[in-house]
Parts: C-alpha cells; structure tokens; sequence
C-alpha cells in the first residue's frame, strides 16, 4: 500500500462529502414571491454561489465574495474577491455592495445567504468612528493571540456593522435562509463568518471579558467602541428574526464520516476521535502523536491496523518573529517530531479549503522517517519549531501537500495510518 496516496484519497473523499451542490441540493427553500437575493461570503463561496445558480430554477441577483484565487465563474451573480485573513479595502467595497444588494427588500422576497469559513475577514464593516486600519489591527491581534475561534468571533461581533447577524437585520423585512457550510469545532452557526445572518447570545461583557483574560491588544479605537452600549450585537430575541431559517448543509462530522467509510471499504479500521478538536497545534499534534505510537506498540486503545481520523480547529500562538506556516503543519511538526524513527506510522494534516493559514500548501505528510530525512539534509527540525517556520521543514523534507483550493471548507482534516506491517 502506498501509505501517503491512501492518505490523500481519504482526504478527497472528505473534501467530495462537503461538495457545495451536493451539500445545496437537499437544502433550497421555498422559491419566494418576489426576488431572491443571493449572498455568498467565504473562500469556498463563489462554488457555492455557483451550485445554487444551477440548482435554482428562478430569477437570481445578488453579490459572492470570496478570496483571491477563489473565484469561480457566477452567471448571474456578482463575483468580487478580497483579502484573507487580514482584510483589505477590496473587502470593505465588498461589504458595501453586499449592504446595497439587499437594501429596499419587501416582506415578499428572499435573502439566501451562502455561508463558509472564511467570511469574517471577507466582510470588514468597522462601525461608527473606527477605520478600516482599526479592523485590520483587531484581525492581526487575534490571530496572534492563539485564541479559539469562538473566543476571537465574540470579540469581532462586536467591533462589525455586518457581523452577528447585523446584515440578516440589513435585509429586513426580507425572509433570510442561511445555508452554511460550518468550518467550527460543534458546528454552530452563528460562528461560522461570525454570523453575518446568525445573531449570538453572547454579549459585549463576555467580549470584554476574553480580551483581559487572554492578553490581547487591540487599538485604544476599538477599546473605547467596546466600552459603548452601542457596540452590543443584536439578540437573537429579536422579532426581527423570527421568519428567517437557519441550516448547516455541510459539517466536518460529515466529511470524517465519509473518510471513515472509504477506509473500511478497504479493510482498514477507521476511528473517528472528534470532529471538534481545539487547543495549541503543536500541543494537539503531541496528543495524537502519543496515541498513535501507543496503538503501534500494545495496539491500545485501537489494534493496528487502524487509521485515526479528527477534525476541528486548532489555534498556533505567534511569537514576534515566526516563520511560514499554518495550524495544520504547525500540528504535523509537532506530531512528526514526536514519531521520529517510530515505523508504521503515517500521517497527513490539511485543511479541507486547501490552503494552511496564508501558503500554497493545504498541509503536509509525515512518518517516522520525515524528521532522520531533514537531518540528513542537513537540518535540525528543532531549528524549524523554534523559528515557527514548519512550511520550511515540510519544504525542505519534500512532503507537502498542494492540492490547491477546493471549493469547500470544513476547516482541519487530519488522517493517522497505523501499521506496522505496512
């Protein structure tokens, strides 16, 4: 068996599972009395965008945005594309014809918001008397803090004229039906893009309370805006979104599910550990790491052979100086690291939208042999940790994984083969 191809096809067969026509068409509402409206925000929405326009046999307007390199051809649909993860003035024009495109709607037409990972950056609305400049300040401190994602979209939600449900509100009294393709650990909707459509219970208090407790620095403007009543999102009590549905069509439980299934199809054991991992890349890539070299030696808790499969998204805390990477080979460093020399033992981490963090790479393989290749190289893989830079040890072992951008996103997909008679 070639271990690393066997990876690659589970993979695929993930990616296939959150497909955007697959995943739309069993989820189209009810064809309206008057327009239907078309948002689409996300790196996996222009493919969204233009499933919905073949599965909808009625008239069709309305804006995508989604990032640079993302776009797929809209036949009706306006395609814009932005910045991601820090957002730009691309992204703010976006946003703005975002808010025309569902402006002077009735009560007889209907918003159809394709959703997926990726939009809170797509979609930058700094409120009353903050900048653009302010907003990006606010994305870079984010993700620089390491914080979960649930943790830095309760923060946004509350620094956005679009987020937490603002532009379901924008669309009022028009019915909203978000359509969502969830990249979040448990699958809750109104994080995925921080809820453009779907309001949080979670209120300026707990935002406030997140930014002591994790030590993260945003500008004195965005400070003082959250001190003000008039930063707190909307409620979901609100009436105003009483007519409006909610559904997640595509879900990392999903696409685990799938991988699961095609690996036994092949007589290969397939354990699913969690659609909704979080913590420190590298702490989780340790984890797993010992999990696996525990199966290889007293096949505990599993009997090889077995592959381990796990979702969710991990966070990578940045020092001042770090390298080329994301979650996704930060994890894989760790975990290879971990299995140096270890036989039976193969791994692939990516993300499920193709790119991990900002490079071209959607992830990396590795097994016991990728960290004795880098040091007959000549390289120290401890050098590569150091300096955060795991994109340069993957580069520099031949490992990495480009499949490109997908179409999708259901955020990190992880696939761990244990054989040692492989």
């Amino acid at each position: 068996m070639d271990r690393f191809a066997f990876l690659e096809d589970l993979f695929r067969v993930a990616v296939e599972a959150a497909d955007p026509r697959r995943a739309l068409a069993e989820a189209l509402p009810d064809r309206p009395k008057g327009r239907t409206v078309v948002i689409a925000v996300g790196k996996g929405a222009a493919q969204m965008a233009a499933a919905f326009e073949d599965l909808w046999d009625a008239p069709v307007e309305g804006v995508v945005v989604t990032r640079y390199g993302y776009a797929a051809p809209c036949r009706h649909l306006r395609v814009i594309e932005a910045a991601h993860p820090v957002p730009d003035a691309a992204g703010l024009q976006a946003t703005q014809a975002v808010f025309e495109a569902v402006r002077g709607l009735t009560e007889d037409d209907l918003v159809v918001a394709l959703v997926c990972g990726g939009g809170s950056a797509l979609l930058p609305a700094p409120p009353e008397g903050l900048t653009l400049e302010d907003e990006q300040a606010l994305n870079r401190a984010l993700l620089r803090s390491g914080a979960p994602i649930g943790a830095m979209n309760a923060i946004r939600k509350h620094v956005s004229a679009v987020k937490g449900g603002r532009l379901a509100l924008a669309a009022h009294p028009a019915r909203v039906c978000s359509l969502i393709v969830s990249d979040v650990p448990g699958d809750d909707p109104a994080q995925v893009a921080s809820g453009p459509t779907v309001p949080d219970a979670v209120d300026r208090a707990a935002a406030l309370r997140i930014i002591e407790a994790r030590k993260i620095t945003p500008p004195e403007a965005v400070m003082r805006h959250l001190e003000r009543d008039a930063a707190s999102a909307p409620h979901p009590d609100d009436p105003r979104f009483a007519r409006n549905t909610v559904r997640v069509v595509a879900s990392a439980r999903l696409s685990l599910e799938a991988a699961a299934a095609r690996a036994e199809a092949q007589g290969i054991r397939a354990a699913i550990l969690s659609d909704a991992i979080e913590g420190e890349a590298r702490d989780i890539g340790l984890m797993h790491a010992a999990m696996a070299r525990e199966i290889a030696a007293r096949g505990r808790p599993f009997a090889a052979p077995v592959v381990l499969l796990s979702g969710g998204e991990t966070t990578v805390t940045l020092g001042d100086d770090p390298g080329r990477g994301g979650r996704n080979t930060a994890f894989l460093l760790g975990f290879a690291m971990a299995i140096e020399g270890v036989a039976g033992i193969s791994a692939l981490a990516a993300d499920t939208d193709g790119i991990d963090g900002s490079e071209d790479n959607a992830g990396a393989f590795a097994d016991g042999d990728t960290m004795p290749t880098l040091r007959r190289a000549g390289h120290d893989p401890a050098a590569f940790a150091a300096a955060q830079d795991p994109y340069g040890a993957f580069a520099a072992a031949g490992t990495l994984f480009v499949p490109g951008p997908t179409g999708t996103n259901v955020n990190d997909f992880r696939a761990i083969l244990i054989d040692p008679q492989a």
